[in-house]
């Protein structure tokens, strides 16, 4: 059994339905849950009901809690109004599936995004991801975070996380970006 500080320091985003309640909320925040993620990938099913999102968007507000949102980069325009009117931060995911730069959404205080997701602009090295992800850096380098996406569900080939972890330097060449990415700016956002 991990102790009481392993506990304490381990951070999360969950997925959750209609059926959360808020002592469910509550206990997922008291076990290091932070943030709660909405698809609106289209391929990966129905969006969610915009209802029962602003609801949750209502109760985690409270928590201090974030939300991820995972969509299509043709969705950024039709779900900007949604996007700025949010009263939580929110992290855009897989750098909005690139196509369009969400650039103007991205300098907003409470928009975080996400430099990951490179194995699903190209294959390996994965070096397409790089212009996009440069540019977000540039553009909000305190609010930008990386992650890997392991175990890499719905590709067509092998990813190495080798290759990903080398776009770090390349995605932030600036040590000082680069710590922003990955200490300074999840510290922030996950209140370690």
């Amino acid at each position: 059994m991990p102790s009481r500080r392993t506990r304490r320091g381990r951070r999360g985003v969950a997925i959750v339905d209609d059926h959360v309640g808020d002592a469910d909320l509550e206990a997922l925040h008291g076990a290091g849950v932070r943030g709660v993620r909405f698809n609106f990938v289209r391929h990966l099913g129905d969006p969610p009901d915009l209802a029962v999102f602003r609801g949750v968007v209502d109760r985690i507000r409270h928590l201090g809690g974030h939300l991820v949102l995972h969509l299509d980069a043709a969705d950024i325009v039709p779900l900007r109004a949604l996007m700025v009117a949010l009263p939580v931060p929110f992290v855009v995911d897989h750098m909005g599936r690139i196509e369009s730069m969400l650039l103007e959404i991205a300098r907003r205080e409470t928009c975080w995004v996400k430099v990951c997701g490179s194995e699903r602009i190209s294959p390996p090295p994965h070096r397409a991801a790089v212009p996009f992800a440069r540019a977000l850096v540039a553009a909000c380098a305190s609010h930008v975070l990386w992650g890997t996406d392991f175990p890499h569900p719905n590709l067509d080939h092998v990813v190495d996380e080798a290759d990903l972890v080398d776009l770090v330097g390349v995605f932030a060449p600036d040590p000082a970006d680069r710590r922003r990415l990955l200490v300074d700016n999840p510290a922030r956002l996950y209140g370690f």
